[in-house]
């Protein structure tokens, strides 16, 4: 057996380089090939569209907890008002209730006084 020279080796690199292009141009003409990728586009388009559907759906939900959050909030917001708004009213009713007990109280004492007086001027006249 003969060693290949270095035009043998060149002519055996070109008619690798051909083979290989021919190779390429066969499966680039497939039509085989072209369904394959096109089921493949598809597939991935597909997935693509349930990703974003799942996204679309995860977003709807976190901006509905979102909403419910905000409601309950302003529920608890409102029921803290109405409470606070209940206690002040109360608190007033019993400071008003207080307020005519003590302007009763020194209403009564200012007539026992009055009458106390009076008592001591009538005895003061009558000359007991």
């Amino acid at each position: 057996m003969r060693t290949p020279n270095l035009a043998d080796r060149l002519s055996m690199a070109n008619a690798a380089k051909k083979a290989q292009l021919e190779r390429a141009k066969h499966m680039a003409e497939d039509p085989e090939r072209t369904q394959r990728l096109k089921a493949r586009d598809e597939i991935a388009a597909a997935r693509n569209r349930r990703i974003t559907e799942r996204e679309a759906a995860r977003r709807a939900a976190r901006e509905q907890q979102a909403a419910e959050l905000a409601a309950r909030q302003a529920a608890e917001g409102a029921a803290r008002e109405a409470e606070r708004k209940a206690r002040e009213e109360a608190q007033a009713r019993r400071l008003a209730e207080q307020t005519a007990r003590e302007a009763a109280e020194a209403a009564e004492r200012e007539a026992m006084l009055a009458a106390r007086r009076a008592g001591r001027k009538k005895k003061k006249r009558t000359g007991r």
